[in-house]
C-alpha cells in the first residue's frame, strides 16, 4: 500500500461495548438480506407442504387451543370469539418465541462462520429477527382474514384506530427478543446449559404472558404481577386495538418502552464484549 492509498476498512477491537456500528451493519446490508434469504429458504427446504407451514402450524395450534383452554378449561376470552382471541396470541407470541429462541444461539451456530470471516456480528441476530418477521407477516395476514370475517358478518369484535400502534408493538417484542437472545447467546458460549433452560424458560414465560388467557380472567390483586411482564401490556394493547376486548394502559406501555429500551443496551453491551473472545471459549 502506498502513502496515498487509504484502506476501505478499519477491522479492530477497540470498538466501545456499547456500539451497535450500525453504518457498518449497513454496509453490509446485502449479507443480511442473503442471510434473510438463506433462512426463509433452507428451513423448508425439504418439508412436504414448504411455506404452507407457515398457515398450518398457527391455524393447528388455535385448535389445540381452542379445544384444551377453551372447551376443557374453560378459560375466559373476554367475549371474543375463540378462535380470534386464541390466534391473535399465538400471532405475535410465535414470533417473540422464534426470535428470541434463534438468537439465543447466534454465537454456537454460526462459529465456524465467525472464524473463517469477518463481518459486523449483529448481522446474524438482526437477520434471525427480520427473517421471523416474514413468518410473522404471513400468519398476521391470516388473522386479519379471519377477523374481517367477524368485523363484516358478526358485531362480537370491534376494531378501532389503535390498530395503527401495531407497528410499535412489533418493534417492541423485536427488541425484546433481540435484547433477551443476544444476552442469552453470550453467555452460552460458556454456559451450554443456559440453553436448554431457555428451552424450557420460554415455555413457562409463554404462561406468565396473556397468551391463552385475557388478564381480566386473573384475581384483581394478582394483575400487578402479571403488568411486570414487558410482554402483558403489548398483547393487552394488540388485543384491545384488533378485537375491542383487553385494555389500554399508556403507563403499562411506558414501562415495557422503557424496560425493553434496558435489556436491548444491556444486550448490546454483553454481546459486543463476547464477540471479541467468544472464539476461545465456544
Amino acid at each position: 500500500m502506498t502513502k496515498d492509498q487509504q484502506p476501505t476498512y478499519f477491522i479492530n477491537s477497540k470498538q466501545s461495548v456499547f456500539s451497535l456500528n450500525l453504518k457498518e451493519v449497513w454496509d453490509y446490508r446485502d449479507l443480511l438480506l442473503m442471510l434473510v434469504k438463506r433462512d426463509f429458504i433452507t428451513f423448508y427446504k425439504q418439508t412436504i407442504l414448504g411455506p404452507l407451514w407457515f398457515i398450518v402450524q398457527p391455524l393447528m395450534t388455535t385448535v389445540i387451543y381452542m379445544i384444551i383452554f377453551g372447551n376443557i378449561a374453560k378459560l375466559s376470552t373476554d367475549g371474543v370469539p375463540q378462535i380470534l382471541f386464541y390466534m391473535s396470541g399465538i400471532t405475535i407470541w410465535n414470533y417473540f418465541s422464534e426470535s428470541l429462541t434463534k438468537t439465543s444461539s447466534v454465537f454456537t451456530s454460526n462459529a465456524g462462520m465467525f472464524g473463517k470471516v469477518y463481518f459486523p456480528r449483529l448481522i446474524m441476530p438482526l437477520a434471525i429477527v427480520t427473517s421471523s418477521l416474514m413468518k410473522f407477516a404471513v400468519q398476521f395476514g391470516i388473522f386479519l382474514l379471519i377477523l374481517l370475517y367477524f368485523v363484516l358478518f358478526t358485531n362480537d369484535v370491534q376494531p378501532n384506530m389503535w390498530m395503527l400502534f401495531t407497528p410499535v408493538l412489533i418493534l417492541l417484542m423485536a427488541m425484546f427478543a433481540l435484547g433477551m437472545g443476544m444476552i442469552f447467546s453470550s453467555l452460552t458460549t460458556k454456559y451450554k446449559d443456559l440453553a436448554f433452560l431457555l428451552t424450557f424458560g420460554v415455555q413457562l414465560f409463554m404462561y406468565i404472558t396473556p397468551v391463552v388467557y385475557p388478564i381480566s380472567a386473573l384475581p384483581e390483586k394478582f394483575r400487578f404481577l402479571v403488568y411486570m411482564n414487558p410482554l402483558s401490556s403489548i398483547f393487552e394493547c394488540f388485543r384491545y386495538a384488533f378485537l375491542g376486548s383487553g385494555s389500554f394502559d399508556l403507563m403499562s406501555i411506558m414501562w415495557s418502552s422503557i424496560f425493553i429500551v434496558f435489556i436491548l443496551i444491556l444486550g448490546t453491551v454483553i454481546f459486543n464484549k463476547v464477540e471479541k473472545s467468544f472464539m476461545d471459549t465456544v
